[in-house]
């Protein structure tokens, strides 16, 4: 986490630069075994699948999860200290035969003292809240610009900068900031990717801004947190976060048209262009220019199908061209009624696309 050359005067404050670095190092020696602990209690849930902001990965992701714990900590310290003196109380005064209980009223240094320290502390998290929400917003020397369409149910992603758009899978250089625009384009929507950022809502007709600098290449998966409807569970995202080698590359790869197709993939082109996908779908170098549904320019090289829904191989293509409702409920895309020969040739031509 980044930190002021000059620290603030106030004891309190300038004992939570401290306590910041004391958090971040403790949290990575607990959260390591406690991950290492769920892999071998539960062996089919990978790692990486785990979404978690109690393991960071930017810098804004520190800012916040230090900040949890240390108001962890401080509730934690007075729960203790509460139902402490609740047990010790309830123990020590209680009503036994041939004893009489003291008998007092309230004490105004005691009352004075317990209006005092809670008001303190609170005002000790606001200035703290308030320092990470400006930490977590700071935008950096020439970030990466993205602008996040949100549709029900999946993401559109445009880098204006680089004059290209795709969807679901947003690609990232690593110790670059990213700036994200979020703006949803019918109801409201929520990005989170839990080690990246917090929360950010997409509304319609209002943009809002995300901003974060993944630390490590790697895939980092989150989801729409407001429920959007009937295909919300399978609003999901996922953040590839790439070296600058790479991600360069990738920018080049996209920029590309689409190759043109051969064999059972041609056959497939002609489906395309006959049905009415074109009209929703676009796919550089050919007639097909729709914009209500995902950029397919380069479907082939994508993870996911229908925004993770279904793992991109050849099968569960024809799976989705088959009928998407059946895998996605109230997915926007309807049911051709291909025939199985077509619906061949369509799924070669979408994993051609590459």
């Amino acid at each position: 986490m980044h930190h002021p050359d000059h620290e603030p005067d106030h004891c309190l404050i300038r004992l939570w630069f401290n306590l910041d670095r004391q958090i971040a190092r403790r949290r990575a020696q607990i959260i390591g075994p406690l991950l290492a602990l769920v892999a071998a209690l539960f062996p089919r849930v990978a790692l990486a699948d785990i979404r978690s902001p109690f393991n960071p990965a930017s810098p804004q992701g520190d800012a916040i999860a230090n900040l949890f714990w240390f108001v962890i900590v401080i509730a934690a310290v007075i729960f203790v200290g509460v139902e402490g003196a609740i047990i010790y109380s309830s123990v020590a005064h209680r009503d036994r035969p041939g004893r009489v209980p003291s008998q007092f009223s309230g004490s105004r240094r005691v009352e004075i003292a317990w209006t005092i320290a809670p008001a303190l502390l609170l005002v000790i998290v606001f200035v703290l809240t308030v320092r990470t929400m400006n930490q977590v917003s700071e935008p950096g020397s020439q970030p990466l610009r993205v602008d996040v369409l949100a549709h029900q149910w999946w993401w559109e992603f445009r880098y204006p900068d680089e004059n290209l758009v795709t969807a679901n899978e947003l690609h990232v250089p690593v110790g670059r900031t990213v700036e994200l625009r979020l703006e949803s384009t019918d109801v409201i929507h929520s990005f989170w990717v839990p080690e990246l950022a917090g929360k950010v809502d997409a509304n319609p007709g209002h943009p809002y801004t995300l901003v974060f600098t993944a630390q490590k290449p790697g895939t980092y998966l989150g989801q729409c947190s407001e429920f959007c409807g009937v295909g919300h569970a399978w609003m999901l995202i996922r953040v590839i976060a790439q070296t600058p080698s790479d991600y360069e590359a990738w920018v080049q790869a996209e920029k590309r048209p689409a190759a043109p197709p051969t064999g059972l993939a041609s056959e497939g082109q002609r489906i395309f262009m006959q049905q009415p996908c074109q009209n929703c779908h676009t796919i550089a170098g050919t007639a097909a220019s729709g914009t209500a549904g995902p950029d397919l320019t380069h479907v082939g090289s994508r993870q996911t199908i229908g925004a993770g829904v279904l793992a991109n191989t050849p099968a569960n293509m024809e799976r989705w061209l088959q009928n998407p409702l059946a895998v996605k409920p109230g997915a926007l895309m309807p049911n051709f009624n291909l025939t199985p020969d077509e619906l061949r040739a369509l799924a070669a031509y979408m994993e051609s696309l590459r």
